[in-house]
């Protein structure tokens, strides 16, 4: 599984799978142990988790999702020392370890609290995303 076939839908929580398109929109199913399957349509705000970015105070602007969910796994491994009910300022300080240039102004601790969801269910329903970017670093 890779971060193309994750999407996630604005106003539902968590993730979903991209199971298969069909002629008005895409069927989801939820990245978790429900399994629940839907049809996102036209009207859905969807959003595939390798076309997040995150924004910065370099000349670049952004930063990939995958990019700091490497930087994630790569520094915290299984346990962030957060979770997405922490402090807004531990939740800032947190990124700000991952990522020291994020753009403080641009990215809200409701950004964050999703970071670490995202995080947490990629962790434990796709690992395979997270170690597949490890074995790739090391080539």
């Amino acid at each position: 599984m890779t971060l193309a076939e994750l999407a996630t839908i604005s106003g539902k929580g968590g993730l979903f799978k991209v199971m298969a398109p069909t002629k008005s929109g895409v069927i989801l199913e939820s990245l978790d142990e429900t399994k629940t399957k839907l049809v996102a349509t036209a009207s859905h705000r969807l959003s595939l988790l390798n076309e997040i970015s995150i924004y910065t105070t370099t000349k670049e602007g952004t930063v990939s999702l995958e990019e700091v969910l490497k930087k994630i796994h790569a520094d915290f491994g299984n346990d962030l020392g957060v979770d997405s009910n922490s402090d807004g300022n531990e939740l800032k300080s947190f990124l700000k370890a991952i990522l020291p240039e994020y753009d403080e102004n641009r990215v809200y601790v409701s950004d964050i609290k999703k970071l670490v969801k995202w995080y947490e269910l990629i962790q434990k329903f796709a690992p395979d995303i997270l170690t597949a970017a490890k074995e790739e670093e090391k080539k």
